[in-house]
Formats: structure tokens, C-alpha cells, sequence
């Protein structure tokens, strides 16, 4: 890599001398940092969301579903299993009387 400006000995051996090295510190930084910036890729940005959005929140006004209604006990699917048992005994007795009526 090249830089812009490549400095000579004699160069190096003033800046060196005066302000007691600080100026040759600074030129080695700054020739650093501009290396650094010329390999490090730019930092990618997040992706931008859509206007109005909350994240991870429900829309204003709404709220979670609550949770499951019941199915009920075991009691109560015998109950109704019973019921509807003895609703299909009527109405079979009842198809098989009306059957018999019509000639």
C-alpha cells in the first residue's frame, strides 16, 4: 500500500527532532488510521422498519387472545354422550313406529 506521500530520511529525522518526537507520533497515527479506514468496510446500517411500528408490541387497541375456552369436565362429555345416546333411541323408536304405520 502506498500512501500519498512517502516521506524521505531526512524527513523522518526532523520530524524526529522537533517538539521532541510528537510530530513524528502524529504523522504514524494519522498514517494508520487512514490504512485502517481504507480496509475496514463501513459498518452496515440495520434495515429500517415500517413507519408507525412498534416492535414486539400488539397494534394499538388490540390486545393477546386470552386463553382457550374450556372443553369441559369429563362429568360433562359423559353427560352429554348420555343425551345424545338416548336422542338417538327416540328418534329411532319413533322412525321405526312411522314406518310401520304406512302401508
Amino acid at each position: 500500500m502506498t500512501a500519498d506521500w512517502e516521506p524521505e530520511t531526512d524527513d523522518i529525522k526532523a520530524m524526529r527532532s522537533e517538539n521532541g518526537g510528537s510530530d513524528l507520533r502524529a504523522f504514524l497515527r494519522t498514517q494508520i488510521a487512514t490504512g485502517r479506514a481504507r480496509r475496514t468496510p463501513p459498518p452496515a446500517s440495520a434495515p429500517r422498519l415500517p413507519a408507525g411500528r412498534r416492535p414486539g408490541a400488539w397494534p394499538p387497541g388490540t390486545r393477546p387472545p386470552g386463553p382457550a375456552p374450556s372443553t369441559g369436565t369429563h362429568a360433562q362429555w359423559q353427560q352429554a354422550l348420555h343425551d345424545y345416546r338416548e336422542h338417538l333411541r327416540h328418534r329411532m323408536a319413533r322412525d321405526d313406529d312411522t314406518a310401520q304405520e304406512t302401508p
